[in-house]
């Protein structure tokens, strides 16, 4: 099955993995039998599968993914690091992508025209994604332009959006930016003009601007897609130096700075370490700040004894406390907070999957369309003509 992606509509509600919309980041039902996830063949029939394709398929593994997933993954990393591995691999058929839907498209984007790029469970979507359409974006823009301010305005979108999000940017003469580089990208753009309009995730947008470019609060502004005019007043637009659009990430946004405070009360000498995805108070609290691959490398560096709060998915933070028992490493919330759509992707989906490619069937395809990825590649191609980190989210 083949999924072409293109502009997403806002109109319709769908529940997750019910009904179908192939060109949305929501849930959509998933053709086929999948094995039950109670058989306990499930590890030799993968392991079987990916032994008959031989050096036909690659399996990029997501760093929030389950365990059972990770185990069969060629590489793991982040969203962006895995796509540039994808492109660095031109003699492989077929890449699946263990992740959520917009980190297929960007791994097709990057990727030559006979490379196939499959993800398992096509309802594996990113809520943050889904925030930002790419009809509501048109239209924010031409408020922009009604306003004479869109000449200014330079977009910056983060890599979790949609690709008809990154085309946008492209189009309009802006850069897609990672958490790694995205005060680098957001500096490159006040050279450009005199604003910027930061999608999807209003929080690593606002995160940067204070924390990294020294701008104040008031200089950032929410611009709400469902209210007229973004619910900002025509002085609001006019005045802002960083237009915040008005998404999260579901899973970062519930960290909380009781969260912080709890921890802190349970653990005497806890050491807090937080994605900028999380809230602006949160990120004040904490005593480090980074990218998936910033937490990693800052527990894989952490003397032994020590003990860290982790803000961010629980699969990842659960497998780095299996990883270095020498060290307390503790999930930040009480509350269990895995990020539902990438759990999507189980072993009987990696399984389905494997086992048509050896039947001679490619499903769950993700093609975006020519137009939109052209536009999509140059906003990527501005970012990594940067100089700076540009392989990490």
């Amino acid at each position: 099955m083949t999924t072409t992606s293109a502009p997403v509509s806002t109109l319709a509600l769908l529940l997750l993995g019910q009904s179908s919309d192939l060109v949305s980041e929501r849930g959509v039902d998933c053709p086929g039998v999948l094995p039950p996830a109670s058989d306990p063949d499930l590890v030799e029939r993968a392991t079987a599968a990916k032994a008959a394709l031989g050096d036909s398929v690659f399996i990029l593994g997501h760093h929030y993914q389950r365990d059972e997933v990770m185990a069969f993954a060629d590489a793991t990393g982040d969203s962006f690091k895995l796509a540039r591995i994808a492109a660095e691999r031109p003699d492989v058929e077929n890449i699946v992508f263990c992740g959520v839907h917009f980190m297929a498209e960007s791994a097709d984007i990057l990727t030559g025209p006979d490379q196939r790029v499959l993800l398992p469970d096509l309802a594996a979507g990113c809520s943050m994604a889904d925030m930002a359409a790419r009809d509501q974006v048109d239209r924010a823009w031409a408020t922009l332009r009604e306003a004479g301010l869109s000449a200014g305005t330079i977009p910056v979108t983060y890599m979790n959006s949609s690709a008809a999000i990154k085309s946008f940017t492209g189009e309009h003469a802006g850069a897609v930016c990672t958490s790694s580089n995205a005060a680098a990208v957001m500096r490159w753009a006040f050279e450009q003009g005199q604003r910027i309009l930061f999608l999807p995730d209003q929080h690593l947008g606002r995160n940067t601007a204070v924390r990294d470019l020294g701008l104040s609060l008031s200089d950032c502004a929410v611009y709400d897609p469902r209210l007229p005019d973004g619910g900002l007043t025509r002085s609001e637009l006019t005045d802002a130096k960083v237009l915040l659009w008005r998404g999260h990430c579901s899973v970062h946004a519930r960290f909380t700075t009781d969260s912080v405070a709890q921890v802190r009360e349970r653990v005497p000498g806890i050491q807090v370490l937080v994605h900028p995805e999380c809230q602006h108070d949160v990120v004040l609290a904490a005593d480090f700040v980074g990218s998936t691959e910033f937490i990693i490398a800052t527990i894989e560096a952490a003397p032994a004894g020590s003990s860290w709060a982790i803000g961010t998915e629980l699969n990842l933070v659960r497998r780095l406390a299996s990883a270095h028992p020498d060290k307390h490493v503790t999930f930040l919330d009480r509350t269990v907070c895995y990020c539902s759509t990438m759990n999507r992707i189980d072993l009987p989906h990696l399984v389905w999957t494997l086992e048509s490619l050896v039947a001679g069937r490619a499903v769950n395809r993700i093609t975006v369309e020519v137009e939109t990825a052209k536009w999509a590649r140059v906003a990527l191609d501005r970012m990594l003509a940067m100089p700076g980190p540009s392989a990490r989210d």
